[in-house]
């Protein structure tokens, strides 16, 4: 043979290619399915199931993705093409039409309606088209290359800030009569939302969640020097420099004064399959019950995708959350996100949340005083022994805060513990302790007390309480429908007011007004917390107790902690045994609240038989505890006594809720005013006093 057919034989074997076989490929497609984009490990478990070089591997997904792609361009172009048409029939039709239009009165053409005046509004809606058209590419530019139809910009709802002429306690310049129009806002506030995303819009945001996912493992997974420990309690918070650096992100980006950027990581056991935990977080109702003290509100507004073979794994929907520190003077953070989740192997699971830039171009989402926006963040889910599992947590936000933050809360907000991964990890574990409590079926003598004669009965106390504590923080929300008004004289935060008309059936029929105020004890969290679960020393500040000594009919254990428990109590009142107090306190390494509420004997009754008590009206008051983040140690804050370990003292939220009158229609006068303040003040004096602070 010569050596030229030498060559063209040695040309022919290098253009060889391989063929997979059938049953590769479904393989192959299976695992796309599951998951575009393939890790090393995941390529090399491949590579043995199915006899392929790795390389064989990642050059197979690379150009799968770009077929995919190719076939998403091809559809979003044609359906641009069929809408043009589209639009081209209708001119040429409404063109038609107005050239045998007839004026009803003479026959002849319309005088005030001539062709050029037609024509022209055809040309400003073209015009207006064509506009739109190109605003729209420059959006998609960022993601895909290809155009997608933008959302319809969100207009903010103005609320009028509430007027009381009020200058202080007893002031005589307030009004004999107050009209509750004015003081009531509603009972729910009506977000406006965006639009639902078009077929075109999908793929777009399919892609961002999946760089966000991509993003958030690599955060999970990447120790020092991306993540250093800041503070003697060992949080874990972003280096900025070197995420920019590793995900190619211009640090410019963080460069004006009024944006803050807030990244912090944590991670603990929670007693919670992560099935278990995965269909919580994409039910918008059940993730806001998991986190009742941080969720005030939440609402899934589309879900894009559902999940594959009725599992959640490829789910993703867009949501709206709310996010609250117990406190009014604190603002509300309000995120439009997507959520992707997805089981990465098995017994691990991926929820990753991102905000689109429609949140931000389209005006900013009901009243906040912050403009905020949730870069890639989330947990990783993990199996664990025994019913347990490992929750990795990521909090990434991006905060512009138009309205500087309450001197008070100014280091808790920005010291990133407000709204940190590890406020929603200690929750976590709190809450699933507490589900976990609720589904056990005996008691010991301790819990029943000689009082609750059935498990059911436990349930039903459970259920009451965990109401009882949701209203509480509803009622604390700065965002909640009603409007705040401050009653200056009692310190620099002020006495926080609002009326609302209740027509709840958990809640007594009426007007209810709730009242607020927060104080910085130099003291530790959990000395404070000790002092309100001290029942030789509840005397001493409850009005329902009337300076009476309280004993506690019931305990119920609610969690590993002993201050996580339900309550109650009956105040030791000579001749009147009617009335008992219904009580929860929890704690954790975020803070503490302790929740109580009037309940009287026959509704006791109804919660001791395991019957329905969602009737039962509550009007609860109570007390959040708070780590003020302030840096260092004072003296009497010790590390082994404060849960936040640096803290320095505490933030105390001092909240009452009063029934004005059950009469929907009554008015406000000045009496409830200074009954509530008067209330309110000798409350705190008398805290202050009992715990030695000036």
């Amino acid at each position: 043979m010569s050596s030229g057919d030498d060559h063209d034989a040695q040309r022919r074997k290098k253009k060889r290619y391989h063929r997979h076989t059938p049953r590769q490929i479904q393989e192959l497609e299976a695992m796309f399915k599951l998951c575009p984009h393939p890790d090393e490990k995941q390529r090399m478990q491949l590579s043995r199931d199915l006899g392929l070089e790795p390389k064989q591997i990642k050059f197979w997904f690379q150009n799968r993705r770009t077929q995919m792609k190719a076939q998403h361009e091809r559809q979003d172009n044609c359906s641009l093409r069929s809408e043009n048409d589209k639009i081209r029939c209708e001119n040429i039709a409404i063109r038609e039409a107005l050239k045998n239009i007839i004026c009803p009165n003479c026959g002849g053409p319309p005088v005030s309606e001539d062709s050029y005046f037609d024509e022209q509004k055809l040309r400003m809606e073209n015009a207006r088209l064509k506009e739109e058209l190109d605003r729209v590419s420059s959006i998609t530019s960022k993601y895909l290359g290809r155009p997608v139809t933008q959302l319809p910009p969100i207009q903010p709802i103005s609320i009028s800030s509430l007027d009381l002429s009020v200058g202080g306690y007893g002031s005589a310049g307030l009004g004999p009569s107050l009209d509750l129009d004015l003081l009531c806002g509603g009972s729910a506030m009506q977000y406006p939302f965006p639009a639902p995303l078009t077929e075109i819009e999908k793929p777009v945001m399919a892609e961002l969640a999946t760089n966000a996912m991509d993003e958030l493992i690599r955060l999970v997974q990447t120790d020092e020097p991306l993540w250093i420990k800041q503070g003697g309690d060992g949080r874990e918070v972003l280096h900025l420099e070197t995420y920019d650096r590793i995900f190619s992100k211009p640090g410019s980006q963080y460069a004006s004064p009024d944006i803050r950027i807030e990244a912090s990581r944590d991670s603990g056991l929670v007693v919670m399959s992560p099935v278990s935990l995965v269909d919580m977080f994409m039910d918008a109702a059940r993730w806001m019950e998991l986190f009742p003290t941080i969720i005030s509100k939440a609402r899934t507004i589309e879900v894009l995708t559902n999940g594959l073979a009725g599992s959640r794994s490829g789910s993703l929907a867009l949501m709206y959350g709310e996010f609250q520190v117990l406190s009014p003077v604190v603002p509300t953070r309000e995120f439009v996100f997507l959520r992707y989740c997805q089981q990465i192997e098995q017994g691990s699971w991926v929820i990753a949340d991102v905000s689109g830039d429609f949140d931000r171009d389209h005006g900013q989402i009901g009243s906040s005083s912050s403009r905020t926006r949730r870069l890639p963040s989330g947990c990783l889910i993990q199996d664990m022994p025994n019913g347990y599992s490992k929750v990795s947590w990521v909090e990434h936000m991006e905060i512009e805060e138009k309205n500087p933050i309450n001197s008070l809360y100014q280091d808790l907000v920005h010291s990133g513990i407000a709204f940190g991964a590890r406020r929603w990890i200690t929750t976590l574990q709190r809450m699933c302790e507490r589900y976990a409590c609720l589904m056990l079926t005996g008691a010991n003598a301790r819990e029943l007390g000689g009082v609750m004669p059935t498990p059911e009965g436990k349930r039903s106390m459970m259920k009451l309480a965990q109401r009882m504590v949701n209203n509480f923080c509803s009622s604390l929300s700065p965002s909640n429908g009603h409007q705040w008004a401050t009653l200056a004289g009692l310190n620099e935060v002020g006495v926080r007011v609002t009326v609302h008309k209740s027509e709840d059936p958990g809640q007594p029929n009426g007007v209810v007004l709730s009242a607020a105020t927060s104080i910085w004890l130099p003291i530790s969290c959990q000395r404070v917390f000790g002092f309100f679960k001290d029942e030789r020393t509840r005397a001493q500040w409850d009005v329902l107790a009337n300076g009476n000594t309280v004993q506690e009919v019931t305990h119920i254990t609610n969690g590993s902690h002993p201050g996580n428990c339900i309550s109650l109590l009956r105040a030791l009142t000579p001749g009147d045994n009617s009335m008992l107090i219904l009580q929860e306190s929890c704690t954790d390494e975020s803070g503490s609240i302790v929740v109580y509420a009037p309940v009287d004997l026959p509704a006791i009754n109804v919660v001791m038989s395991g019957e329905d008590t969602s009737y039962i009206p509550l009007l609860p008051s109570g007390f959040t505890i708070l780590p003020d983040g302030r840096p260092g140690g004072g003296s009497a804050a010790s590390s082994s006594s404060n849960p936040m370990g640096g803290s320095s003292g505490s933030l105390l939220t001092v909240t009452f809720q009063i029934l004005v009158s059950s009469l929907p229609t009554a008015k406000l006068n000045s009496e409830s005013i200074n009954t509530v303040n008067g209330l309110i003040s000798s409350t705190v004096q008398h805290i202050k006093a009992a715990l030695n602070c000036p």
